[in-house]
């Protein structure tokens, strides 16, 4: 019997802490350790190779640190990383251990919330020209119509603490616009990016009335607890002492400043080097 460790949550940045949010407010028993590579972010204009890379890396910092089941909250490293590891990495390096994605949970449910059977993906570039929502959610809902749009200036607008000023407006609209010219009955906008709950309001704004936008953080967290459910030989090496833990590869006090507003309460990180 493996000992046991807290629930792994990688994302290249802060957009993670969206989804580690919901995931403790659905399950608070457990431990949780965050690692942030902000020192590499972004992933999403970068080769699937580098993300296979550095993804990989930091999986394997997280089995160092002891987690039985890492969550990959970061929607480029699920495209592009998450099945090589799982296939080609997972069993030579721990077949015991288990990395999971974000894309799965919510393409197993989307086309359950869809009324026309149209349905947006607001994504960064390297998930949109990855396909993967497209093939994932054609795998449950071949029916459903999946219309993509590569949003690459609404991550940096939240990084650099812009997403609530008049210029996140410009793009956020141009985006909108883009997506619903290409399809005009999307009647559900799925945000495939962590990043993107911190722009809802604005998104909601430049959206049709009666437009649903769904955030992948309750869905992960949800997933998870019946992830868990599902598989108690996972369940019984996760540690349940409500700790939770923050690293990240750039500075402490830059992720601990805007760590907080993806969080939604004070973090303290430490620093790590890869």
């Amino acid at each position: 019997m493996s000992s046991m460790g807290p629930i792994g949550i990688f994302d290249s940045g802060y957009g993670g802490l969206t989804v580690l949010k919901e995931i403790v407010r659905k399950l608070p028993a457990y431990d949780y350790v965050y690692l942030g590579d902000n020192a590499r972010a972004p992933y999403g204009n970068r080769s699937y190779d580098t993300v296979y890379r550095y993804t990989l890396q930091c999986v394997k910092w997280f089995f160092d640190m002891g987690c039985p089941l890492v969550i990959l909250a970061c929607n480029t490293a699920s495209a592009k990383a998450l099945r090589t590891i799982q296939q080609n990495d997972l069993p030579k390096i721990n077949p015991d251990n288990r990395v999971l994605g974000v894309i799965r949970p919510t393409t197993e449910i989307i086309g359950d919330i869809t009324r026309s059977g149209a349905v947006g993906i607001l994504a960064t570039t390297g998930t949109v020209q990855s396909r993967s929502y497209e093939i994932e959610i054609k795998k449950f809902f071949p029916r459903l119509t999946v219309i993509q749009e590569a949003c690459p200036m609404w991550a940096p607008l939240v990084e650099n603490n812009e997403h609530q000023g008049p210029g996140a407006d410009y793009f956020i609209k141009k985006h909108l616009d883009n997506i619903f010219e290409k399809e005009k009955y999307i009647d559900t906008l799925l945000l495939a990016c962590t990043h993107y709950p911190l722009l809802l309001n604005k998104i909601v704004d430049h959206s049709p009335p009666g437009v649903r936008i769904v955030a992948q953080g309750e869905i992960v967290a949800d997933s998870l607890a019946v992830y868990l459910k599902d598989h108690p030989e996972i369940e019984k090496r996760c540690a349940r002492h409500e700790r939770l833990a923050f690293y990240t590869t750039d500075s402490v006090e830059d992720f601990n400043n805007h760590g907080g507003i993806f969080f939604g309460q004070p973090v303290q990180a430490q620093h790590l080097d890869l």
